[in-house]
């Protein structure tokens, strides 16, 4: 089996917002489906988390090292792209693109060898997974409706986000956070800052007295509560904290996580498997982190291609218990055939077919893709 071409397809017509400093809109493409071609006629699908025009860009770069190869030594094929990375963009675009072309691999490997991606991964050490539902923040009002929807549709565990919190005041704060826990119960409930955000504001005295009022709210957990590249002030937070710390979303690569997980800056880390570089680097962040104390839930404000993706490493890794679940994106809803069914508890199955166990919907990929016929097989 070799590889013969590599196909991209952008999302758009429906993305859903981010929570942006500048908002994104529906036609905007910053999801990337990736299709990596065999000569056999098996096609692997991967998903990143970038626009289709650096996508495509990156792979003009990388296919000399892909096209001819065998699509079953993924981790050398991998590694190889990140090793010729140094001088055209190591950790931004060619990275995002590896990260599609990793999961895409993974999905041939499984085809190939009839198995789910979670067991060539290490083994299933379960059948299925708790979702949490992530939503962005707003006022009480529509965003107690949404939460309340979301627990009557069968979620047990939510994560709100981004908008005005740590943008505004104290008062600001703690009125949505008690707004969010009215609306969920007792179930499962995290915070994310959004320190991601361009010039966010939040420093680590903010975050400290943040810290101690989620805490009055049993908040699980404390995300993005600072700037990305803020190591220290991340070690110094999560050593006073009364609730877990998390983040780790936009970093790339296992050498960018290494300081974060040796100095402890995090409770959970949360790589992005559509942007760190595929589920290869996730499983090596995962277990390094698992080393150390550390838990990975990934983070996955992506696409059903990445949700399957990190649905597989879940099962792989015996502490990921969590997976992300954006909620109302078509992207996400909408992209599998099939969709995706919770169970009484509240939890995903995890697919048990080969490869990532899941196939494009056909009608929603022509009605949101860029190219629909990218992953249909040579004649």
């Amino acid at each position: 089996m070799r590889i013969t071409r590599i196909d991209t397809c952008g999302l758009r017509g429906a993305t859903p917002e981010g929570g942006w400093s500048h908002e994104l809109q529906p036609d905007d493409i910053v999801h990337t489906l990736v299709a990596v071609h065999t000569d056999d006629g098996t096609v692997g699908i991967g998903s990143a988390f970038t626009t289709e025009s650096l996508v495509r860009g990156a792979i003009d770069l990388l296919s000399p090292h892909l096209i001819g190869e065998n699509p079953l030594e993924v981790e050398r094929l991998t590694e190889t792209l990140h090793q010729t990375a140094f001088w055209m963009g190591r950790g931004g675009s060619l990275t995002h693109a590896t990260s599609a072309i990793d999961i895409a691999l993974w999905d041939i490997a499984g085809k190939a060898s009839a198995q789910p991606v979670g067991r060539l991964l290490g083994g299933r050490y379960r059948d299925r997974v708790r979702p949490y539902a992530s939503v962005l923040m707003d006022e009480a009002g529509p965003m107690t409706e949404n939460l309340e929807d979301l627990v009557a549709s069968g979620f047990s565990a939510f994560k709100i986000g981004w908008w005005r919190f740590g943008r505004v005041d104290a008062a600001t704060d703690e009125a949505t956070v008690a707004a969010a826990r009215a609306a969920v119960g007792d179930r499962l409930l995290a915070v994310d800052a959004g320190g991601s955000e361009a010039f966010f504001p939040g420093d680590v005295a903010w975050a400290k007295r943040t810290a101690r009022m989620l805490a009055d709210y049993d908040v699980a957990w404390f995300e993005e509560a600072l700037a990305p590249d803020n190591l220290d002030g991340f070690t110094e937070l999560r050593a006073t904290s009364p609730v877990r710390i998390s983040g780790g979303e936009v970093l790339t690569r296992r050498q960018s996580f290494q300081p974060y997980l040796d100095r402890h800056a995090f409770d959970i880390v949360q790589p992005d498997t559509t942007k760190g570089g595929g589920l290869s680097e996730s499983r090596r962040i995962g277990w390094a982190a698992q080393d150390r104390g550390i838990r990975l839930i990934p983070h996955g404000w992506n696409t059903g291609i990445g949700l399957a993706a990190d649905l597989q490493l879940a099962s792989a890794l015996s502490s990921t218990d969590l997976v992300e679940y954006k909620t109302g994106s078509a992207y996400v809803d909408d992209l599998i055939r099939g969709g995706w069914t919770l169970d009484a508890e509240g939890f995903l199955d995890i697919p048990a077919d080969p490869g990532l166990g899941v196939t494009l919907d056909e009608d929603a990929l022509a009605r949101y893709g860029t190219r629909p016929d990218f992953a249909v097989p040579a004649a």
